[in-house]
């Protein structure tokens, strides 16, 4: 168990930052993210925003690649993705 008195300030583990709220760690950082979702029909990547409000279709085959929640979107199964790179 960690207690806040045994943290250090300035240097906080990176796992204590993440669980943190996005405006409350010592540089704030937004939790979305871009990333690459290869379609199992076809395999065409399309770029997807983490966080999208809509539903996301593939290019070429038309096959629904994610649908949205109250905040993450959720994946179809049988995609894969990968974060973009900065």
């Amino acid at each position: 168990m960690v207690l806040h008195s045994d943290i250090d300030l300035l240097n906080p583990p990176a796992s204590l930052e993440k669980k943190q709220h996005k405006l409350k760690r010592l540089v704030q950082s937004p939790n979305s993210f871009f990333m690459d979702v290869k379609c199992q029909g076809c395999f065409n990547i399309t770029t997807v925003f983490s966080h999208s409000q809509s539903v996301v279709v593939c290019g070429t085959c038309a096959a629904v690649l994610c649908q949205p929640t109250g905040g993450r979107a959720r994946l179809t199964e049988g995609c894969s993705f990968r974060k973009k790179q900065d």
